[in-house]
């Protein structure tokens, strides 16, 4: 599209003549002098051009431009909206940081027969529904998780022994996770500390190496309910294992980053952390 010499015609100045424009203005000589236009915004309002061809191109190129501010703005209000979204989420990281974190606020899970494989594509987890009260049939608040906590993923089959339930993988909880506040039951994953073990690695994981009940320390025993609550200590002495046992670089560099990010958010000192002591340890 070449304007160069096309007739105009100005509210204001009348017939003119394009002398020159580029993608940001446009000169105009008129009878009373030459004048600087913004290009192509001021044939929206004050110019019109005689030949009909050149103005319908000049109104395709005024909608493509109109679109691409409309798209700017969109691309602006989101980058507002997610820095707004980080800053909430560093103040909950400092309000968390600052108050007296709980011994155990991880969770374990027992999945059933076919459940990891919905867990594991979905990445999140439904804490399961009240058996009896005025709140039966409801989903259950784990009110004390938080950015803070993990889910750890567990499954015995039916023909094995409690000793042999075995972990099938873990994920900290998303950011924004509170669960006093959650209230449909599902915890969501983090999008970048989640992992799930292989077949080989998990029979490698036994669950009861790390846990214990505190009040009868040789008992193997998970009689019902599908969540139970989980030592901090204990999480990390899991993570720091999975680090272990991954061959793959990329793996085993995950599994890094999340025992790391896991220890600073829970205040857990990586050179004091004890070894295992969970029942198969006191048999």
């Amino acid at each position: 599209m070449n304007l160069v010499d096309k007739e105009v015609i100005h509210k204001t100045f009348g017939k003119g003549n394009v002398a020159d424009y580029n993608d940001s203005y446009i000169n105009i000589e008129f009878e009373s002098g030459a004048k600087r236009f913004v290009f192509p915004d001021a044939f929206e309002k004050y110019i019109t051009l005689i030949d009909e061809r050149a103005a319908g191109l000049i109104k395709e190129k005024i909608e493509q431009r109109q679109e691409e501010r409309r798209e700017e703005t969109m691309r602006l209000e989101r980058q507002r909206a997610e820095e707004r979204e980080r800053l909430r989420i560093l103040e909950e990281k400092k309000r968390i940081r600052s108050r007296r974190i709980h011994p155990s606020i991880q969770s374990v899970f027992w999945c059933k027969d076919g459940e990891e494989d919905q867990v594991f594509t979905e990445w999140s987890i439904f804490t399961g529904e009240i058996k009896s009260g005025d709140r039966e049939g409801q989903p259950r608040r784990l009110a004390r998780m938080n950015q803070n906590s993990c889910c750890l993923l567990t499954k015995r089959d039916p023909d094995m022994q409690e000793g042999d339930r075995h972990i099938l993988g873990v994920f900290m909880v998303d950011e924004s996770f509170n669960g006093r506040r959650c209230e449909d039951g599902n915890i969501p994953a983090h999008p970048t500390y989640r992992i799930q073990l292989s077949d080989q690695e998990s029979k490698k994981m036994l669950f009861w190496y790390y846990y214990v009940n505190k009040r009868f320390p040789h008992r193997m025993t998970w009689n019902s309910g599908r969540q139970r609550y989980f030592d901090n200590i204990w999480m990390a002495q899991i993570l720091r294992d999975i680090i272990d046992i991954r061959e793959k670089p990329q793996e085993k560099e995950l599994a890094e980053k999340f025992f790391e990010h896991f220890c600073e958010l829970n205040r857990i000192d990586v050179e004091e952390l004890s070894e295992p002591n969970g029942a198969l340890k006191r048999i």
